[in-house]
């Protein structure tokens, strides 16, 4: 059996070669078959180019069908996909070649001249281009070989694809993503969200990353549904494009934006299905305000690069603002204190067991060796609690955790208090250095427009000495036009705590 994720995606796909798979805003479509054809085409050229299965190929290229297509291709030749942030500087694109060891590096027509220095340093990697109009170096390269129609032989724990981590605690690590886990993973969300004859997904998300290339695109293709295939998010588009979708994912930002938008409206939402929410924490607030807006709620989830989607709110069930749910079919999920499992309520480190994991960090075994238990669960990172029915919600990043005068702070509970505070839009809460208590709470806030900004932290103080022991009130609060944020809505904390942090404490900075 050909444990090939493209062989079985096409295994799924196969009576559905005349339907529609990727339409542009404007209506050009694009079918399965075509996509497959697509991929052959391109496959071809990826060997003309010298790749072999089992090499690294490193893309960054702006979001577009033949962006599909080549992912497509990598997965039927036996390489192994490795999608970067397009916003990523040569100098930033340089370690990831290098840590790859990539064969080759595919990116826009445009931005091939920038790394002209760095192809003179790696003499045996491959530099080709792709478009979002068909052109690009790869495609005439394609057009001049033969297609390659088979997809190669790859077992279970072959490895599918390679995403980096973010790098906020450290150096970006390559997560090794196997053809099982991917298959699982999408099959367990497939099932998981009800996914059903006639969906239409709304993509808006970008595709170097877990969300928009995995959980998104996989979803659909394991559906044999259409997909609505935006360059990006803009609140103007969606909205035009809502009355012919069923689904839409998003990340908090998103949503924030389609409530500002004078004609989102509940109307506009009837043909929905469901709305999907990840990458970054929700509030209550938008998630009621939604609610109270369109008569839908969203449904949260949880995920890492490493492990996928590992919980979702039900789809036929209670979806409680603040909780990312359940673990998905196929993961064992546990939270773990200094004494052992958590009792319901306890707060600790999530541990996730599964089929669907990464397979570990590349090039990394020490780092991949810390990272897991003795009896095979990953160690996320993550500080959460589950309740008695097994509904986990998460408190933050263990490393986020602040300890002051000794005592653990958990900055999600002072962030969901200070967002209830009427005139703060939302809030993002550190631990930076103090001479006395090793660390202090330092609050930074967005305002809502015309909100005094003394009144509005007066009131937050006030709040805050009512609900939160003294420890855990604020020390500092900073007032921001808005939070950092990375391309997935992701608060930067890290850049928080770096421009920040002599704030309380100037003698760090001597």
């Amino acid at each position: 059996m050909n444990a090939n994720l493209y062989y079985f995606f096409r295994q799924r796909f196969d009576s559905a070669l005349n339907q529609t798979f990727l339409t542009d805003p404007t209506g050009t479509a694009t079918t399965y078959g075509q996509i497959d054809e697509r991929s052959a085409v391109l496959a071809g050229g990826l060997n003309s180019l010298g790749c072999s299965v089992g090499d690294r190929v490193v893309v960054q290229v702006e979001k577009s069908i033949d962006a599909v297509a080549l992912y497509f291709a990598c997965l039927r030749a036996g390489l192994v996909y490795v999608p970067i942030n397009t916003a990523y500087t040569p100098s930033e694109v340089e370690f990831f070649l290098t840590d790859t060891e990539a064969s080759l590096f595919v990116c826009d027509p445009d931005r091939q001249s920038s790394f002209g220095d760095i192809v003179a340093k790696a003499p045996s990697l491959t530099v080709a281009t792709l478009g979002t109009s068909g052109d690009g170096t790869l495609v005439e390269a394609s057009l001049r070989t033969i297609p390659q129609t088979k997809i190669v032989q790859r077992n279970d724990l072959d490895l599918a694809a390679m995403l980096y981590t973010s790098g906020t605690t450290g150096r970006s690590k390559g997560a090794m993503l196997t053809h099982q886990g991917l298959r699982e993973n999408g099959l367990a969300l497939h099932q998981v969200w009800a996914f059903e004859p006639g969906d239409v997904l709304l993509h808006t998300l970008p595709i170097f990353h877990v969300h928009g290339l995995f959980v998104a695109l996989h979803c659909a293709i394991l559906n044999q549904s259409e997909v609505i295939f935006c360059s990006r998010f803009d609140p103007d588009l969606v909205i035009g494009q809502l009355k012919r979708s069923s689904v839409l994912m998003g990340v908090p930002t998103h949503y924030v934006r389609l409530l500002d938008h004078p004609d989102f409206s509940a109307k506009l939402c009837q043909h929905m299905r469901l709305f999907t929410s990840g990458s970054a924490p929700m509030t209550e607030q938008v998630f009621q305000a939604f609610q109270a807006q369109t008569n839908h709620s969203i449904c949260e989830r949880y995920g890492m690069t490493e492990c996928g989607i590992i919980t979702s709110n039900p789809y036929d069930g209670e979806r409680l603002a603040g909780t990312v749910g359940f673990p998905l079919p196929g993961y064992e999920l546990r939270v773990m204190t200094e004494h052992g499992i958590a009792d319901p309520g306890e707060t600790g480190l999530v541990q996730v067991r599964g089929n669907q994991l990464f397979s570990g960090y590349w090039n990394l075994p020490d780092k991949t060796a810390e990272e897991m238990t003795d009896d095979g669960f990953f160690i996320t990172g993550d500080i959460g609690t589950v309740d008695t029915e097994g509904r986990l919600t998460l408190a933050g990043r263990s490393g986020d955790m602040i300890i002051s005068g000794g005592l653990n702070v958990y900055p999600k509970e002072i962030e969901t208090v200070l967002d209830e505070v009427d005139g703060i839009v939302e809030s993002a809460v550190v631990g930076l250095p103090h001479g006395d208590f090793g660390e202090g709470v330092v609050a930074f806030i967005v305002l809502k427009s015309g909100h005094n900004q003394a009144k509005t932290i007066s009131k937050s103080k006030d709040i805050c000495a009512e609900n939160l022991g003294r420890f855990k009130h604020p020390k500092h609060y900073v007032v921001l036009d808005e939070l950092p944020r990375n391309t997935m809505g992701k608060v930067q904390k890290a850049a928080l705590r770096s421009e920040f942090f002599d704030l309380l404490d100037p003698a760090q900075s001597q």
